[in-house]
């Protein structure tokens, strides 16, 4: 889960590599994948499909016990709000959705308002609190 990752673990990130456009993307789900390079598209075995994915600096060290390098991948279930816009997800996200336009390498980026699926509530905007655009 996103909230789970923390900046440490990706410090040693140089790029993201986006497969779709991220400003047509609410929010993705960001995971942090085992690996074999630090580079190459990784391999997708998940349902739904791979959005985008970290590439790694030649400075970050594999695994000693599995050669392998954590990276972050960004995805995306069927079930989710890009393809059933008034299923499940029409307001609210899943634990590691994360709005694509707060992310860059290095950073874990946020929820906002955007990738929780609308207006803030009623308890949010009596008390002043707004999430990040």
């Amino acid at each position: 889960m996103s909230s789970l990752i923390t900046e440490d673990e990706i410090s040693y990130e140089t790029d993201l590599v986006w497969l779709e456009d991220p400003s047509e993307l609410d929010y993705v789900r960001q995971s942090l994948d085992r690996l074999p390079t630090r580079q190459a598209r990784p391999a997708y075995h998940r349902a739904g499909r791979m959005v985008g994915y970290a590439i790694l600096g030649p400075q970050a060290k594999p695994s000693r016990s599995s050669g392998t390098f954590r990276r972050r991948v960004f995805w995306l279930l069927p079930h989710d709000r890009d393809n059933e816009p008034t299923g499940v997800y029409e307001t609210g996200a899943p634990a590691e959705a994360i709005d694509p336009r707060t992310l860059a390498p290095a950073s874990k980026g946020r929820k906002t308002e955007r990738s929780e699926g609308g207006p803030p509530s009623i308890a949010m905007r009596e008390l002043g609190i707004t999430l990040p655009l």
